[in-house]
């Protein structure tokens, strides 16, 4: 007769994934991906800003300022959002992702309207608010704890 083997510390509840990575891995994860992505929308915002010319020095500055504080309005909403209840913590990721689009939409182009940026931002801001919601509205017990 075959017998299940013991289960180790990995699996947390059944059905769960164990955790592969450390917990220094996930440390260095929490701020390298806001740094990368940081750099990434940096370089976007600066390419926007050019039109397709050269690259000048205050097109890199533009870029590295612009890295610089969506870096740490990231990490801002990353620290604080946690905390919050689920449907503040949802606005505040969709505010952000929407403020970010919208942004980078009014670089993009000279003939784009101040009014088609923020309708843009708006129309994220709705999609990635109601996506959040709904995942944190269904991984939460009915005190609003988080299942963990």
């Amino acid at each position: 007769m075959a017998h299940a083997a013991p289960a180790t510390g990995a699996v947390t509840r059944r059905g769960a994934l164990p955790d592969v990575f450390s917990e220094r891995t996930h440390a260095i994860a929490r701020w390298a991906t806001p740094a990368v992505l940081g750099l990434v929308y940096g370089y976007w915002a600066a390419a926007n800003t050019r039109y397709g010319g050269p690259i000048t020095g205050w097109n890199l500055l533009f870029g590295f300022v612009t890295a610089i504080v969506f870096f740490a309005v990231y990490m801002g909403v990353q620290a604080l959002a946690p905390r919050m209840p689920r449907e503040v913590h949802a606005v505040l990721w969709g505010a952000f992702a929407g403020i970010a689009v919208g942004f980078l939409f009014s670089l993009s182009g000279r003939g784009h309207t101040w009014l088609a940026s923020t309708i843009l931002g708006l129309v994220i801001g709705a999609v990635v608010f109601c996506t959040l919601f709904y995942r944190y509205y269904t991984h939460e017990d009915a005190e609003g704890h988080r299942i963990h």
